[in-house]
């Protein structure tokens, strides 16, 4: 495929219009995102006395709508403009938070939950929209290290956000906060004017560009089992997302769990996680430098394995210690790894599937990973009460093996324009 065709520029990626926006986007929008996640937890944390289930109940309302509107959210990508699709989420997201912000003066604090479910939902048209634009305005030798660099600016944010979180609760109080996040999601939608205009999926005609993508459908319904049918046929797709409900999982079952881990395992205030996550950002933004630079050297899912093995050593090791050093230190090791992981799945996604189909495997794939992380993260306050911490952070490393195992399977697959590459290179000359 052409860059014309695929809207790829044939430049450096820094010199690509399209991700120099969607960049400064995800900034405006993790500044958002960190200072709600931090101060509603600790809002929620002293208006419940550290109930484990209200605080469980924070990461219900972030997860369950990706798991219910993964797959509508999935399918419109594919059939709307992704660039209007993405301001309007964002505007509404921006909306939804005043209107919480108006309740919670009128002294209804339960209300705060609200805005981190809106949100929530509109993403789940507005990330499938932006992974779809990924696919069409970078080359695919540029896809894996976009993703190394976004997980490094996450990890920025790993860093920064939860003292930033903190603070805005602690100096200004629940309300600022909140005001910041609509701020925020309000100045990303106006930085998302300047994105390149892409036509949808039905303007584009439905053209298939690799064998066994979908052509043109003629109903939601349709698209929406389309979706379905492309990741069942690509064994690739269907080990993915094997994967992905062994690794929700894993990660849903100690979501939750952090702040017993530093009040009881640690004997710390619920304040020192701040530090946990710090730690676990630094090391994330190491291992994002060192990603991006092995990105062009490593199939996507051999990193993804890898990110998954150290993953369950370190969450092991974390449910046992008893030791700030030797806790701080596996988290350090985690972090340096989990970028192995977005980077991983992000790229596996976008190179296994077709420009016309992308939203909608996001949309199949996610739930799979959420859907599980949702049901264990609602049981993680009730499996607290039952199970000591040890037993539950060992279920979870136990469940990241078996999902390294499964991507076991697939090392020798190649991605689909890779494959196309080899096989022309070593057809005989005429």
């Amino acid at each position: 495929m052409s860059s014309a065709a695929t809207g790829a520029k044939p430049g450096g990626l820094f010199g690509n219009r399209f991700f120099q926006t969607i960049l400064l986007s995800n900034v405006l929008l993790q500044i958002g995102i960190w200072v709600r996640n931090f101060a509603i937890l600790m809002y929620v944390t002293d208006m419940t006395n550290s109930d484990p289930v209200a605080i469980a109940l924070i990461y219900v309302a972030e997860f369950l709508p990706i798991f219910l509107f993964s797959f509508i959210g999935g399918t419109f990508a594919d059939r709307w403009r992704p660039k209007r699709t993405m301001i309007w989420s964002d505007f509404l997201s921006a909306l939804s938070v005043f209107v919480v912000l108006a309740t919670l003066a009128a002294g209804v604090w339960q209300m705060i939950f609200f805005a981190t479910l809106v949100s929530s939902i509109l993403s789940q048209f507005s990330q499938p929209s932006a992974m779809r634009m990924f696919k069409i305005h970078l080359r695919p030798d540029q896809l894996q290290q976009a993703m190394a660099f976004f997980q490094s600016m996450v990890a920025i944010f790993m860093v920064g956000g939860p003292s930033l979180g903190i603070w805005m609760y602690h100096e200004f109080g629940i309300n600022a906060s909140i005001a910041v996040m609509g701020v925020a999601f309000l100045l990303s939608a106006a930085v998302l004017i300047r994105l390149p205009e892409t036509p949808s999926g039905r303007e584009t005609g439905g053209e298939a560009a690799v064998p066994g993508a979908p052509q043109q459908a003629g109903s939601f319904w349709k698209e929406l089992a389309e979706g379905f049918r492309y990741v069942w046929r690509s064994p690739v797709l269907r080990t993915l997302g094997l994967t992905f409900a062994l690794a929700g999982i894993g990660v849903g079952m100690v979501q939750p769990l952090g702040v017993f881990v530093v009040t009881e395992k640690l004997g710390k205030t619920k304040e020192f996680l701040q530090f946990l996550m710090m730690v676990n950002g630094v090391a994330m933004l190491i291992g994002g430098g060192l990603m991006a630079a092995l990105s062009r050297r490593i199939l996507p899912q051999k990193l993804l394995a890898l990110g998954m093995f150290v993953g369950a050593v370190t969450t092991l090791g974390i449910g046992l210690s008893e030791q700030i050093w030797l806790t701080l230190a596996l988290q350090f090791i985690g972090g340096l790894s989990f970028p192995a992981i977005h980077i991983g799945i992000s790229t596996m996604i976008l190179r296994w599937s077709d420009e016309s189909i992308v939203g909608r495997v996001n949309g199949v794939l996610n739930p799979m990973f959420m859907g599980m992380m949702v049901v264990m993260i609602a049981t993680g306050g009730s499996l607290k009460a039952w199970f000591p911490i040890e037993v539950l952070y060992a279920a979870s490393a136990l469940a990241m093996v078996l999902g390294t195992a499964a991507l076991a399977t697939i090392f020798k697959h190649q991605p689909p324009e890779q494959a196309t590459a080899q096989a022309v290179q070593g057809m005989p000359s005429h």
